[in-house]
């Protein structure tokens, strides 16, 4: 296996995927991409990116195998189809947000398919993607990390190396749980003001700049008050996420009220139409109550 150039197979060309392969050529790594949509795969073969029919044909000869898919099943059900195009000397660098169980399953698929496995999902969304700035949550055997360092340096500004088994999904879960607390926290008080009769700018006004702001209150908070939510991620997406965070929680004994909250209101506003809309169109929920 080539180590300093390896050739990667990208399976899923989404939100994530399609900025993540723009900065895999950017760092002139030899790329094959499949999309199940494959008008979206067609517009990279002008980047410089093979084009495979199917993932089978797209993982044929591939050092690295990437899946970004929307969930276990999808990444599951993909990567069954890319079998006849896997070997032995492959690694296949599981990149998706599919929870714990999820990922133990798709680690015991990658011992039937006899392929090594990383567990890597990612910390952020659109446009740390499209810029390369990625934070990659590593876990696996050190050599396969080390095999796989070119890619995560391309698609990321760091990686965090958190174990040998699926780690990087454990930590995901705890990652997106701050997440959205602070989606839900920007929301509620963004509600509260309004309520109290306030202008629910003052509020991001009142914690800019101090020790309780962070770039993605006045982000995030700024698109609330506008009722804009270009998907950087969707509603749905966060919604899932969420699922998959109480489910883990849930088999350790561990309460997660504010994980709940939110994915009651994030159903809401997918219930009222705005599942694709960005997961800050969660403000929409708490309004209506």
């Amino acid at each position: 296996m080539t180590t300093d150039l390896p050739r990667i197979a990208l399976l899923g060309l989404g939100t994530m995927g399609a900025g993540m392969a723009r900065n895999v050529l950017a760092a002139g790594l030899p790329l094959t991409v499949w999309n199940r949509s494959a008008d979206k795969a067609a517009a990279f073969s002008e980047l410089g990116a093979d084009v495979a029919p199917n993932p089978g044909a797209a993982v044929a000869g591939a050092d690295l195998v990437v899946t970004m898919l929307y969930d276990a099943d999808s990444v599951a059900e993909v990567m069954t189809a890319a079998e006849p195009g896997l070997t032995s000397t492959q690694i296949w660098a599981q990149m998706s947000t599919v929870g714990v169980e999820g990922a133990l399953t798709l680690q015991g698929l990658a011992g039937r398919l006899g392929v090594g496995f990383v567990d890597a999902p990612v910390l952020g969304t659109k446009k740390p993607a499209e810029d390369g700035t990625l934070v990659v949550l590593a876990a696996g055997e050190a050599a396969q990390l080390d095999a796989c360092a070119p890619l995560f340096d391309a698609v990321g500004s760091r990686t965090i190396r958190v174990g040998e088994s699926v780690e990087g999904s454990r930590l995901k879960l705890v990652a997106n749980a701050w997440v959205l607390a602070v989606l839900e926290g920007v929301a509620e008080s963004l509600t509260l003001a309004e309520g109290l009769g306030l202008d629910p700018g003052l509020f991001l006004e009142a914690v800019k700049g101090g020790a309780m702001d962070a770039p993605y209150v006045q982000l995030k908070g700024a698109g609330m008050i506008a009722n804009e939510f270009p998907p950087a991620f969707s509603v749905d997406g966060a919604a899932k996420d969420a699922a998959l965070i109480l489910d883990a929680a849930d088999r350790v004994g561990i309460r997660m009220d504010i994980t709940g909250t939110a994915l009651q209101r994030l159903r809401q506003a997918s219930d009222a139409g705005h599942g694709a809309d960005d997961m800050s169109a969660i403000a929409l929920a708490s309004r209506r109550l």
